[in-house]
């Protein structure tokens, strides 16, 4: 009897050590996972939250396994992203590999924590561009990304927002506003890279031009009315 307990607790231990070991193999971090249990969110609105926080935890290491091997996939400007149509790109592999040059030298940042009040905000943004079929940062209404936000609740040290459209995957909605093809200040990259944000808001829907679009608010914190 006492070897079968034996046996038992030595399976346990070896079942948690090989699962910790698998854990790390595959990148899976439920820490980063900040969205998991938020019933205002999408999936696919989850899984863009999580994308931003394994990229902030180790930029370095994201450039290294996700953005980096991307650059066989150029021919000229056109982008063969994998599983997607081709994409026209302004810059071709130079933006790229600028991207992952300045991102292995990037710190860690903190991880994000999704707000309600900056959802709400993003979606207020995706509701109007899905209907009058525009880009940019100014609504119909001629709001900005700071009257938006400011509807919801009160933001502390600073705020930024970044917009995405088209894209099939969480992954390579991130991956394009890093690399920031065709915006020569890198404004979504540098949003991305700013230390003080630590709350999130995410909104995702319909784009008559591009299919699909995402609103990403950010603010160093957030307090929702």
């Amino acid at each position: 009897m006492e070897s079968l307990k034996t046996k038992i607790l030595t399976l346990i231990i070896f079942s948690l050590f090989f699962n910790s070991v698998l854990a790390k193999k595959t990148g899976n971090d439920n820490r980063l996972n900040t969205a998991e249990n938020v019933n205002y969110l999408s999936p696919f609105e989850k899984e863009i939250i999580y994308e931003i926080n394994l990229f902030r935890s180790n930029p370095s290491q994201y450039a290294k396994n996700y953005i980096a091997p991307l650059s066989k996939n150029y021919k000229g400007k056109m982008l063969y992203y994998p599983n997607d149509k081709p994409l026209k790109t302004k810059e071709g592999v130079r933006a790229l590999n600028e991207c992952v040059r300045e991102l292995k030298k990037a710190k860690q940042l903190s991880i994000v924590y999704p707000k309600p009040g900056l959802t709400k905000a993003a979606e207020d943004h995706v509701n109007d561009q899905s209907k009058t079929g525009k880009t940019g940062h100014y609504g119909k209404d001629r709001s900005n990304a700071k009257t938006r936000i400011e509807r919801y609740g009160e933001w502390h040290e600073r705020i930024a927002e970044n917009i995405a459209y088209g894209g099939i995957s969480a992954r390579q909605i991130v991956i394009y506003l890093l690399v920031d093809d065709g915006v020569y200040n890198r404004g979504h990259r540098k949003n991305f890279l700013i230390p003080e944000f630590k709350t999130v808001g995410v909104a995702s829907g319909y784009h008559p031009e591009y299919e699909t679009m995402c609103v990403i608010e950010l603010a160093g914190s957030f307090t929702d009315n």
